[in-house]
């Protein structure tokens, strides 16, 4: 069998995408949900609240890698190689220019 992993074009090579996708919804879903038990240990004495706050951390990682993984598969083959946020332009204001003169 022929490796055809050096043909496909990146935008094409959806196995290298969903593989991505999967290892970033894991570590998100593992740090949010560390987060919420860190911020329902120091916030909350009940355990409903505490596991509350739990769910909740691990429902705002799936959600944000679920947003990127979208952004991922629908966006061209220039930005769709890294599941990284789009960068910011940061344009020059007037009033960041009258602040440094």
């Amino acid at each position: 069998m022929a490796d055809t992993k050096g043909s496909l074009p990146p935008e094409y090579d959806v196995n290298a995408k969903w593989d991505a996708c999967l290892d970033l919804t894991v570590r998100r879903f593992v740090y949010s949900s560390l987060g919420g038990a860190f911020a329902g240990l120091l916030f909350f004495r009940s355990p409903v609240t505490r596991w509350a706050s739990i769910a909740l951390g691990a429902g705002i990682g799936i959600g944000s890698a679920y947003t990127d993984c979208s952004r991922a598969f629908d966006a061209p083959s220039s930005s769709s190689a890294n599941l990284a946020a789009p960068k910011n332009t940061t344009e020059t204001s007037p009033v960041s220019q009258a602040a440094d003169e």
